[in-house]
């Protein structure tokens, strides 16, 4: 589906594309543009002013300058608008979180009146994920790709078990079903565990999962596990002797990350309040002991998928650094990354999309709430680059498996074949990045457990 001709931008011209090409520098804080001018700017205007208003509102707001904060939102919310172009609308979502970044200095005041503005329903959330997939399919393509390695390394083998950690997206895996299924050799015994927090959700993936398999002659075993990430036991995974076993993670091992700050170092880190295990530690190859009390959780999370000796692993991350100690920094690389998210769906979606303004404000819109008005342990989208995930898979004992060239073209076709030219896929040492036009969106690598000789 294609915008309307009258909500069209130029993707090559437009402020929000020079955003999300380039990274924008921090201004220091000039003085507040007029009202007058600000209402007789064009788009293009417009949208250099917003970019100049929130980098200065940033600013502001991480050196406690609330005065100067709250004058820069006042002008953004001149310009900006949820239902405008797309460079309105990243506004509009940035322009929030940064207000309720500053609302958390009035603890009373910033439950009062975010109360009744909650975090969207988990049945809102998941339409959003499904618009999301639709939409803007780079996750199709990395769930094809996902599926090509653990049929490229399952082959001969007639008993499979594959963990999804990303949330049982019952579209990848009944696309991996038609795969084993057409095998010369027959299709394997397949069992699949996955791990979602809402029992509902996996559910529904596996009666779908159930009936297909079923219609396919494929023999199918569905393991759910109700559980966040941050609190799987992977014996709860249930991996058997003899099973040949995959590991797939979508968009889901950077949520890790915000359990060291959650602990804050005052528990064992193996614990949660009610004494129940966790992430159980295991040392890596080269340790040559147990974690150091210093590990990660994510780094102990990896070791223990590790000691799982799967024969593949995948993951699917995004392509961002959102991780950041100072606010600043991490807002800027924010605000380049969701323009070019917003960007993308300016061009997919027409102007008056539902299924858009759910994506963008359900999906996008949370996560940019949560870079940049939480801190600590609340901050859970803490996205990574690929180099950083490498080093934490090389640290755990994993090493990088090459994507086959074949699915790097099937991922290539896939994505010509798309409703515009926006969509590419870049390979880079074995790894794809998904992109729009130039800017890196997410990362696929996968990897295999080493072993000492």
């Amino acid at each position: 589906m294609v915008q309307d001709e009258a909500s069209s931008s130029s993707v090559t011209s437009s402020p929000l594309h020079n955003l999300s090409s380039h990274t924008m520098p921090l201004h220091p804080a000039a003085a507040p543009t007029p009202p007058w001018l600000l209402r007789e700017l064009r788009s293009d205007e417009r949208g250099l002013c917003l970019i100049h208003l929130l980098l200065n509102c940033a600013a502001a707001a991480a050196a406690g300058r609330l005065d100067a904060a709250n004058a820069a939102l006042e002008h953004i919310a001149s310009l900006a608008a949820p239902d405008g172009d797309a460079m309105q609308r990243v506004a509009a979502a940035f322009a929030e979180a940064l207000a309720r970044r500053a609302l958390r200095a009035w603890p009373g005041l910033c439950r009062a009146l975010l109360l009744p503005r909650a975090a969207p329903a988990a049945a809102e959330l998941a339409a959003a994920r499904r618009h999301f997939l639709d939409l803007c399919p780079f996750l199709r393509l990395a769930g094809a790709a996902a599926n090509q390695s653990i049929l490229e390394a399952m082959e001969s083998e007639k008993m499979v078990h594959v963990v999804d950690l990303g949330g049982a997206d019952a579209t990848q895996w009944l696309e991996l079903l038609h795969l084993l299924a057409a095998r010369p050799e027959g299709p394997p015994h397949l069992r699949l565990t996955a791990v979602h927090e809402h029992k509902d959700v996996l559910t529904q993936t596996a009666m779908v999962l159930a009936k297909e398999a079923e219609r396919l002659d494929v023999p199918f075993q569905f393991n759910p596990v109700v559980c966040r990430l941050e609190a799987l036991d992977v014996e709860s995974l249930r991996v058997k002797t003899g099973e040949a076993l995959a590991v797939t993670s979508s968009l889901q091992l950077h949520c890790l990350l915000a359990s060291d700050d959650d602990s804050n170092g005052s528990k064992d880190s193996s614990s949660n309040d009610k004494g129940e295990r966790r992430v159980k530690y295991r040392s890596s190859p080269e340790s040559g002991s147990g974690v150091s009390p210093s590990t990660s959780r994510a780094d102990a999370f990896l070791g223990a998928l590790w000691g799982l000796s799967p024969k593949v692993t995948v993951v699917t991350e995004q392509e961002a650094s959102h991780n950041a100690a100072a606010l600043t920094e991490r807002f800027v690389e924010a605000l380049n990354y969701y323009a070019a998210l917003f960007d993308c769906l300016e061009v997919v979606a027409a102007r008056g999309s539902v299924e858009r303004a759910r994506v963008e404000r359900w999906l996008l819109g949370e996560e940019i709430k949560n870079i940049v008005a939480c801190e600590g342990g609340e901050r859970r989208e803490r996205h990574e680059r690929l180099e950083r995930w490498a080093a934490r898979m090389e640290g755990a004992g994993f090493a990088r498996v090459p994507l086959s060239y074949y699915a790097l073209l099937q991922a290539r076709r896939a994505a010509q074949g798309l409703c515009c030219d926006g969509f590419k896929v870049r390979e880079d040492k074995g790894s794809f990045f998904l992109c729009w036009q130039d800017r890196a969106i997410f990362s696929v690598s996968a990897w295999r457990g080493r072993r000492l000789d």
